[in-house]
């Protein structure tokens, strides 16, 4: 059967396209000079969350999720730069450890440092 085998590509608009590229590049590492963005393998979560969630801003009908390499030192780096991440004590789960903000223009952005495997597996 034919079926999806991962995300193709995240498309949203923007009132200033180049300048929120810039800002992804940046701050995050998202680099798509060649055209599109070679990530490390990883789990990708897909999950509709209901309409009355409190999860991300209820004025936004997606959050883009990246997961990171170093939580700590990001925020860390993020924070220097003068950008707030919301953390808090319960984002730290057996999963791995979150944290949340929006971009430039608002769009809500999450940072995921999974869990590292349990040994053996």
């Amino acid at each position: 059967m034919a079926r999806a085998v991962g995300i193709g590509g995240l498309f949203f608009r923007s009132d200033n396209p180049e300048k929120l590229g810039d800002w992804y590049r940046t701050y995050l590492g998202v680099d798509l000079s060649a055209g599109a963005w070679a990530q490390q393998a990883g789990p990708t979560v897909f999950a509709p969350f209901a309409r009355e969630s409190d999860y991300f801003p209820s004025d936004r009908q997606w959050m883009v999720n990246f997961r990171v390499n170093d939580l700590t030192t990001l925020i860390a780096a993020l924070t220097e730069a003068g950008i707030e991440v919301e953390t808090r004590l319960d984002w730290d789960s057996e999963i791995g450890r979150f944290g949340q903000r929006g971009d430039p223009e608002g769009n809500p952005v999450e940072l995921w440092e999974p869990a590292a495997p349990a040994k053996g597996e």
